[in-house]
């Protein structure tokens, strides 16, 4: 896939967001967010976030009950330490709701509506502080119970994705090609560092600093004092984020170029290319990393970069899979189920499509 096919993509994609919260239809035309607990796996899905069974798939629960042309959900769900199920919505209300994990009901008596824009990025908590960027370009700020307790930080452009945090600083990307540092302490915004490309994925935290990648088709590092440096390049976007696990960082680009880095020493361990253009950002987990692409194949690699093994998902993964105790969930984009299960050896466990 090219890059012009990619950006026709997105303004498809978030035509859909606006289109159908003017009309009221269920939305599958965008990808969606995925987490999970020891109990469920959280779906958004467009007109509803879903709570499934990891043991069996099933639906445990919806959220709302009913389709509002309001309500538009596809950013990845949070959850936090004191129980609350986090996730903003894409809709026309521009709402951002605190849902019970285990029944899918409220948890706030009233959701936090300040925000302009749509809620496609998830949100960070630090500190019992929620941190929620919106496409509006600022990050809203609210206590555990939804209430603002500090004015939004306005950044620049488009806020896709999660902030990270090295628990002093906030790392936020933009898709108008800036990188933010903001103190935690103060609330107070480095001047922003141009990346050269869009940025719609989060920052991978190291011990000394950040490491992102951009449109740009480069991974730079990034010190907390704004220094920053590329240490690596593809041949293409990278849309996903980076993955640091230990002194190896992993990420891929939109020509389906899978790459291991030392991190440390700057050499490239290896690259392969496994099947089609990679969206969504790579899954490591044990001895596995796990790539997902275009194509619709989620392939299981090896440390070395071989195929442990590999199976086709029923339609394209941008959605970065997620591990469940011994499960990979994966949530392929306009196929006829939107979530499905593999054990770390490959073999299906269920599958899920929600009930009309």
């Amino acid at each position: 896939m090219n890059t012009k096919r990619l950006i026709l993509i997105s303004l498809i994609a978030l035509g859909a967001i606006f289109l159908s919260a003017c009309s009221g239809a269920p939305v599958a035309n965008n990808w969606h967010g995925l987490a999970a607990d020891t109990e469920h796996a959280y779906i958004s899905g467009g007109s509803f976030v879903y709570a499934v069974d990891l043991k069996t798939g099933s639906e445990v629960w919806r959220y709302p009950a009913e389709a509002d042309s309001k309500l538009l959900f596809f950013a990845t769900p949070i959850l936090t330490a004191d129980g609350q199920l986090l996730i903003g919505s894409a809709g026309t209300n521009h709402s951002f709701v605190s849902l019970d994990p285990a029944t899918g009901k409220e948890k706030w008596t009233a959701s936090f509506t300040k925000g302009k824009g749509a809620y496609l990025a998830s949100p960070l908590v630090v500190n019992e502080t929620i941190y929620a960027p919106n496409t509006d370009g600022f990050v809203y700020i609210l206590d555990l119970s939804g209430n603002e307790i500090a004015d939004p930080i306005e950044l620049s452009g488009a806020l896709w994705s999660a902030p990270s945090t090295d628990g002093s600083l906030l790392y936020v990307t933009s898709l108008d090609h800036n990188f933010h540092i903001i103190d935690i302490a103060t609330g107070k915004t480095a001047p922003a560092i141009d990346l050269g490309g869009a940025v719609p994925s989060s920052p991978a935290v190291g011990a000394d600093g950040v490491y992102v990648g951009s449109f740009a088709a480069t991974i730079e590092f990034i010190q907390p004092n704004g220094s920053h440096e590329v240490i690596a390049t593809a041949k293409n976007w990278i849309w996903g984020a980076p993955v640091l696990d230990g002194d190896l960082l992993y990420y891929a680009d939109l020509d389906g170029k899978v790459y291991s880095l030392n991190a440390a020493s700057g050499v490239q361990n290896w690259g392969i290319q496994p099947d089609g253009p990679v969206v969504a950002s790579l899954l490591v987990s044990g001895d596995q990393i796990y790539v997902g692409t275009e194509s619709g194949t989620l392939f299981a690699l090896d440390r070395e970069g071989k195929t442990v093994w590999e199976k086709e998902s029923g339609g394209a993964i941008y959605t970065t899979p997620v591990a469940a105790g011994d499960l990979i969930l994966v949530a392929p984009y306009q196929a006829e189920i939107a979530l499905v299960a593999y054990d770390t050896q490959g073999k299906q466990a269920w599958t899920f499509a929600p009930e009309k």
